[in-house]
């Protein structure tokens, strides 16, 4: 009996023991979790992000000034308005070819429905019919109407300027004292004010992504490969990709509560329009998420090919500058000479700008910015295939 007890606790403790062993085992066994490592790499970074005075400084505060200072503007800007000839204008006369060689008008051209639906949406100015005038009570040959929106009233002066000049001129040529050539005669047509915080503020908020977005990934990436830790990362159990995906998300969170202060920010100081309310504000950030995920890829690239931290910069402006001032950024993108519109079209902060304005102002949605749309992704995939190749993790 003595015998058979210690035997029964012999079995006893073993069967514990394996027991225990096997759940050791089983335990060191599962699995390591990449997603809880990544969610992990996202909440540390993100928290070394926004208590980062450079990237709050360049991301937020240095847009709102700008913000600040150009929805102060009165309307000073460099001078280029996009104007429309009516299918009814009179083009076989002095005075369409005098309007139509202004250096400063631009002349859009397309069928009348593809013009009317542009002039509704402020993208015309005034659409110019030109004719003879029937008018007994008014002397003059020919009368110059302008069918005007409340969209664009900020340019009708300039525009009346520079059509009463070319009247004038005409005068001069034809028959000095004797009846006026034109007179102009107005049509308004009621519509959505077009301020100019609708025009600098989504130009903004690009100028934000793609400086944090490019500048950010590039000099972290290349500090963490230069520094060893992202060969010790890649030396535990996480996935090279999930490293990745984690910097790269707690970015894309800190841009995303700056694009979120930005748009808010301009809404209630200088009534940024969202056309569609909450629907147009929930757009425009799916939109900065796009842009965002081609900036980053560049970034990819700058922090593989740098050999050190001194041709970042330099690298970044390369690919930052020019789309700075070509397209649309902080003036119209039409000032730019007509040969290198096509090029400038593509950019992808063109793409970005130009969707951003369509959706806020226009009350567009985003699958009817479809070309715009897919140029931001072509220039995603391909920035993101360059940065497979390049990418070094030592």
């Amino acid at each position: 009996m003595h015998k058979n007890h210690f035997n029964n606790i012999f079995v006893f403790a073993t069967v514990q023991l394996s027991d225990r062993f096997a759940a050791t085992f089983k335990f060191m066994s599962k699995p390591y979790n990449q997603w809880k490592a990544m969610w992990a790499i996202v909440r540390a970074s993100t928290k070394a992000i926004f208590k980062s005075p450079q990237s709050v400084f360049f991301s937020l505060f240095f847009p709102i000034v700008l913000i600040v200072i150009f929805g102060a503007l009165s309307g000073n800007r460099g001078i280029s308005l996009d104007v429309a000839f009516d299918a009814k204008s009179d083009s076989a006369n002095v005075l369409y070819y005098a309007i139509k060689n202004i250096p400063v008008l631009n002349i859009v051209k397309g069928s009348e429905a593809d013009i009317e639906e542009k002039f509704k949406k402020g993208r015309i100015t005034a659409l110019l019919t030109i004719g003879k005038n029937n008018n007994p009570q008014i002397h003059s040959q020919y009368d110059i109407h302008l069918k005007t929106s409340s969209a664009s009233q900020r340019d009708i002066p300039v525009l009346k300027t520079i059509l009463r000049d070319v009247v004038s001129t005409l005068n001069q040529q034809s028959n000095p004292g004797a009846v006026s050539f034109a007179t102009i005669s107005e049509e308004e047509i009621k519509g959505r004010i077009y301020k100019l915080i609708d025009f600098y503020l989504p130009g903004m908020l690009g100028f934000s992504l793609i400086g944090a977005a490019v500048f950010g990934v590039a000099f972290v990436f290349f500090s963490l490969r230069e520094t060893l830790v992202l060969k010790r990362m890649y030396s535990t159990p996480i996935k090279k990709g999930y490293i990745v995906a984690g910097e790269s998300i707690a970015r894309i969170i800190f841009q995303l509560v700056t694009a979120i202060v930005l748009i808010l920010f301009g809404k209630f100081f200088y009534q940024f329009t969202l056309a569609n309310g909450w629907v147009t504000f929930a757009e425009l950030l799916v939109l900065s998420f796009l842009g965002l995920l081609v900036f980053m890829g560049f970034g990819f690239i700058i922090s593989s090919v740098a050999k050190n931290q001194n041709v970042i910069p330099i690298y970044a402006n390369l690919f930052m500058f020019p789309q700075y001032f070509l397209s649309g950024t902080f003036f119209p993108k039409t000032a730019m000479p007509a040969s290198i519109q096509p090029i400038i079209k593509f950019l992808p902060l063109t793409a970005l700008n130009d969707a951003m304005r369509k959706v806020s102002f226009e009350g567009l949605h985003i699958w009817q910015v479809g070309s715009e749309v897919a140029i931001l992704a072509g220039w995603c995939i391909i920035m993101f295939i360059i940065a497979a190749k390049v990418f070094r993790w030592d």
